[in-house]
Order: structure tokens, then sequence, then C-alpha cells
């Protein structure tokens, strides 16, 4: 047998952190050859932090990389790694994978697909790979390859298995998460080791970075598509697996499909430089005890969206520097939603709850308000806006003489409220949390200064209905219910004026973002909208409404990607825009 034992590193790296990620990156070298690992896999972009943007233009940054790299060389005594770090030369600036080895920089492989779609932009920053190199180990062949570059069905993986006959295809990558992703990358990941009949360990990258999630899961197949290994979501691993590439060997033997492609293999074959290494276990003697790889279980949809909420609030606070949070609570399904995610991620000791009650405010939704609080165990300050927002109502007397009580008074207690948040983030060095969530967002429902008023907003992209789901999976859970069942029953409502509901406004919700997922996710027509059997005119008013909103959606804070079309990097349109869709 040809054993080869593969360490997945799946790691929560922070951008620009360069110190911190190597002292993670040694450590954790440190740990797999305690373990008799031969071979470690870390995420892309280990060393700079993943996405690093303009930082890489920073000549600084890169040099700084490149120490890193040096210090990380110099603690692979017996064992391989593959890193990944910013390369540069006299021409350019690569994402690469440099191959480390007792010591020594074997080699190095620079991405070949750039994406450059969604919430990516590296078209920006690297220049592409031309070569994809494989990496004999005495025998043992290893095709290294970087994120995007293995989800084409013709890459670089394929070319390296075809061309140059590696038969352990590695891949390291920053793969962001969005609502279902785990999946389609399971599929493909198989798809790549039953059509190579090679071996495929791809290892993510895990952790919050300003408005995207990376979920780890990273994932081990072999040559016949057949899961082998897979780590868990959304928290730091390291997973060792024993790979037979023996077994490889003997799968192709079974395979005729190879021998059909001898012409394409000897036109990849320039392609495909072959890179002499050292064997991958000629210092460890005896055979270490074999290793019972993680095969986790997939977490169900709503976990998965949960858990992505709660890692990217944790990381977005602790890796800027705060402590604290802050956030209104006003008795509604959005604030108890967000102040239960603060208190997953933080503890119950670093999340503050404000009661701001008004004229308006419902006897019910105050009591729900501390209700909340004790459940979750949270401080609650209660500071009424009713002096200011007369005081307000007194000094505009003249100028809005004349006219009713309308949208401006109702949004003068709204900025009246997030004044107040920011004083006491100011006061005491909290974040403010923003509450409203994707629906609100799509149609600007919201008051700029106000509501949207503070520095991170974790359901920024979760449409209204899902945060009702979520909420009342948070509830099932061992330690629940937490958040009050009539917050779930009553009708949301923004009380800033009496007897009001969010229906006087908009659709009911469950028809609201059945509109909004075709329009903003899928970029539906009005006609192909109303073909799905809305009413014409409600379909030309929801579209209005999130068109005219854009100007709103540039002015809130940053919040968790968890759709395949956030608001912000994933969906740019330009704010003075006359284009108009319209049914026919």
């Amino acid at each position: 047998m040809r054993t080869v034992r593969l360490a997945l590193a799946q790691l929560n790296m922070t951008v620009g952190a360069i110190e911190e990620n190597t002292r993670k990156i040694v450590d954790t070298l440190a740990r797999a050859r305690a373990q008799g690992a031969n071979l470690v896999l870390f995420p892309e972009l280990a060393i700079s932090g993943y996405p690093p943007e303009d930082l890489l233009l920073k000549p600084d940054f890169l040099e700084a990389n490149l120490r890193a790299l040096d210090e990380i060389r110099q603690a692979t005594a017996d064992i391989t790694a593959v890193v990944g770090y910013p390369a540069a030369d006299d021409y350019d600036i690569y994402n690469a994978a440099a191959v480390l080895q007792n010591g020594k920089l074997v080699g190095m492989y620079r991405k070949h697909y750039l994406p450059n779609y969604g919430v990516f932009d590296e078209n920006r920053y690297f220049g592409e790979g031309l070569e994809s190199p494989v990496f004999d180990f005495a025998g043992d062949i290893v095709g290294v390859s970087i994120c995007e570059d293995i989800w084409y069905p013709v890459g670089p993986p394929q070319i390296q298995a075809l061309a140059g006959g590696a038969e352990l295809l590695a891949n390291i990558s920053a793969s962001p998460y969005y609502r279902g992703k785990g999946r389609d990358r399971e599929r493909m990941l198989a798809t790549r080791a039953a059509d190579n009949v090679a071996v495929v360990a791809y290892c993510n990258l895990v952790g919050g970075q300003d408005e995207l999630v990376f979920d780890g899961h990273s994932l081990v197949f072999g040559p016949r598509g057949e899961l082998v290994a897979r780590a868990p979501a959304f928290e730091e691993a390291l997973i060792l697996v024993d790979v037979d590439l023996e077994e490889v060997f003997r799968a192709r033997l079974h395979d005729p499909r190879r021998r059909k492609d001898v012409e394409l293999a000897r036109q990849f074959s320039r392609q495909v430089p072959r890179v002499e290494a050292a064997p991958l276990a000629a210092s460890h003697g005896k055979e270490p005890p074999a290793v019972d790889p993680a095969v986790t279980t997939p977490l169900d949809a709503l976990e998965e969206v949960y858990r992505a909420l709660v890692l990217g609030t944790r990381d977005y606070v602790r890796k800027n520097g705060f402590d604290t949070v802050v956030l209104g609570l006003s008795g509604g399904i959005d604030s108890s939603l967000t102040a239960t995610i603060a208190v997953d991620a933080l503890g119950d000791e670093h999340v503050v709850g404000v009661a701001m009650p008004s004229r308006f405010s419902s006897e019910g939704s105050v009591r729900d308000a501390r209700e909340l609080a004790r459940n979750l165990g949270i401080r609650l300050l209660t500071i009424p806006i009713e002096p200011p927002f007369q005081g307000y109502l007194d000094a505009l007397a003249d100028a809005f003489a004349g006219t009713p009580f309308g949208v401006a008074e109702e949004n003068i207690q709204a900025r009246i409220r997030g004044n107040y948040l920011m004083a006491l983030s100011n006061k005491f060095g909290w974040l403010v949390l923003t509450t409203g969530n994707k629906s609100e967002s799509a149609v600007g429902y919201a008051t700029l200064y106000g509501d949207t008023a503070g520095g991170f907003a974790p359901i920024k992209d979760v449409f209204k209905t899902l945060v009702y789901e979520l909420a009342r999976w948070r509830n099932a859970r061992p330690d629940g219910p937490l958040i009050p069942e009539s917050v779930l029953t009553k009708p949301p409502s923004a009380e800033l004026r009496p007897d009001q509901k969010d229906t006087d406004t908009l659709p009911p919700y469950d028809v609201l973002d059945v509109i909004l997922e075709l329009y903003v996710e899928r970029d539906y027509s009005a006609n192909e909208i109303v073909e799905q059997g809305f009413a014409p005119e409600l379909v030309e008013r929801v579209i209005r409404m999130v068109d005219r909103a854009e100007y709103k959606r540039r002015q809130v804070p940053p919040g968790i990607k968890i759709t395949t079309r956030a608001f912000g990097k994933d969906r740019r349109l330009p704010i003075t825009n006359r284009y108009r869709y319209r049914s026919r």
C-alpha cells in the first residue's frame, strides 16, 4: 500500500493579521506532525487572509507575506505543507500555493481561474497562472490547485490527473457560504474525483470576514466519487485521513475512459511540469496507527443559516476589536432574533439591550422586550424617547403647521432611537447592531440614520419569512424557548403611529418575499413575475419600491451574506437609474 496521511487544516484566518495567521499555521503543523501527518493542506491565501482586497496594492504587505512564508518554511521539518499566500514577481501578483517540505520551498502553483462575479473581484488584483505542475513525491503524484480551479470540468485538476498522472488532487480554498452551497460543493467534488479517478482533497477556510462567512466543510472523496471525510461546518478543525494511492492505480486500471483521452493528454502535457520532491513519509519510520476520518453529519437547512449568522457576528465583533454590542429591543421579531444571535455569538455578558418606548409603543411590546432580555440573561436599559420627541415636535411646529402627522414624524422617532444607541456606543465603546431584515431593506421600509444606524447588521440578508423560521428553530433548541411566543404571533409593526401594522404599507411578507426572491435573487422581469400568479399592479408596486430604495441600501452597515444575491457586493445596481421593468 502507498498510504499518505493527509491533514486538512480548516482554520479561521484574519485578513491582514499576518503574524497571528503565521503562528496558527506553525502551531497546526506541529499538531499535524505529532499525529503522523505526511501532507498538510491550509486554506487559500491562509497567510494574508481572504479576501485581502486593496492591501495587495501595498508593497510592504506583499513583503510581509513573503517573510511569513519563510518562517513557515522553516517549520516544515519532516512534513510537507501546501500554504496559500499572495506571490509577486517582476510582472504581477498571483494567488498562489507554496509547496513546502523539510525546510525547503519545493515549488509553487498559481491560480488559473480568477473569479470576478458576485462578491469576487480577483481580476482586479491577480494575474492568471499558466502552468499546472504536479509534484512527484518519489512516485506519489500530487496536483495542487486553488478554489475556483476545481469548479470547471476541464480545468487544472483534470489536466494534472490526465497529463501529469496526479493521483491526489489537493485543492485549497476560500469558498464563501450561501444557503445550500455545501450540497452543491459536495456534488461537484464527488464528480471531479470520479471523472478523474483520483482522490480529491478539499481544504476550505472557515470564519467571518466583513460580509462574508466561510463555512469550512472540508472534504475528501475517493477515486470512485465516494465520500471519505467531511469536516464540521462553521468551526475550526484539523482532520486526518489515510489515503491509499495504490487504490487510485487499481481503479484506473478498471476505467477505460482514460484510454480515450491520449490526444488530450498529449495536448496538455506542455502545461504540466513535474516537480521532483522527497518521499512524503521519508522521515516517519514505522507507520503510525491508522486514523478514523471524520465524517460529520451535514447541518439541516435552518441550523446551517443560523450558525452562519452566529459565526459571522462573532468574528465581525471580535476581529474588529469590540467586546460588547448594543441593540434596540422593540419587542418585535427582528430585534428578538438579532439579540438571540448576538448572545449565542458573544455570551450574555457582552450584549446590552435598550428598550426605547414612545407614546405609540404597545404594552405588549414593552413586556415582550423585558421577557426576552430576562430569557437571554442580558442587561436591559429603558430610555423613553417621549421627551426629545415632543421637543422635536415643538421645535418644528411652525415649519410643520397645517400638515398632518405623517412619515416625517414617524422617522423622527426612529432617528431619536438611533441617536440613543450611537450615544451609548460612543460612551462605552459598544458596537451597535442594527436589526433590519432583507425584506425591509429591499423595499426601503427603514429610516436612514434611524433604525439603519449602527456598525453591523446580522440579519441584513435574511428575508422576513426566514426570520420567523429561524426564531422558531432556535426556540425549539434544548435551552429554549427564548423568544416569547407573542413575538412570533403578533402582527409585525414599527409602532410609529397609532395601531400601525407593516401591512398598512407592504403586502403580507409571505407574498412580498416570493416576489422579492424572483426579482432580486433571480432577476425575473415584471412580466415573468406576473406569470407566477401575482397581480400586475402589485408586482409593479414592489419593483418600484425596490428600485427607488437603492440609495438607502448604499448607506446601511455591512451584514452577513447568506443568499446568492446579497445587497452590496453581490447585487450591484446604479443609484441614479431610470430603467424600470414594466409588465406588458
